[in-house]
């Protein structure tokens, strides 16, 4: 793997390499894509009802570094043909977490969907984190905007 000039090394192990040695590593589909694609290690097919959630094994942990998270987010086309997204899109995983990364899936489309051992399910982008410095004030700026809120702006 070459590593481009904003790329940054990013440390995965499988909790279980014997029982997962038949699924990829997490990987970038295209030159261009933003997000890796996570694999269901699943060891039977599951199969979400609709409205039903549930935690979809990756069998994978890793290692950011500091300054950086990881984003799991949906996979369009999972999302767009059977209504299967993540509960809490985009998820976050900071990078002092070193346990499993689980993906809290619902199926949110008229029908079951059955995920299967090795199915893409979610895609994960790693992203630079700012941290705020907390400054209690006694009065904000004006804006344009004020106060308004959802909808708003149109």
């Amino acid at each position: 793997m070459t590593l481009s000039g904003d790329s940054i090394p990013v440390r995965f192990i499988r909790l279980f390499p014997e029982r997962d040695a038949d699924l990829d590593t997490p990987r970038y589909m295209t030159a261009a894509s933003a997000g890796l694609d996570l694999q269901a290690a699943v060891n039977q097919p599951l199969t979400l009802e609709p409205g039903r959630i549930a935690l979809v094994p990756t069998g994978l942990a890793m290692a950011l570094p500091p300054g950086y998270e990881a984003q799991i987010r949906p996979r369009s086309g999972l999302a767009l043909k059977h209504g299967l997204t993540l509960v809490n899109a985009p998820g976050t995983i900071d990078a002092d977490y070193r346990g499993e990364i689980g993906l809290a899936m619902i199926n949110l489309g008229p029908q079951p969907v059955t995920i299967q051992r090795g199915d893409r399910v979610a895609q994960m982008i790693i992203a630079p984190v700012a941290r705020a410095l907390v400054v209690m004030a006694d009065t904000l700026d004006d804006t344009e905007r004020g106060s308004g809120g959802f909808g708003h702006s149109g």
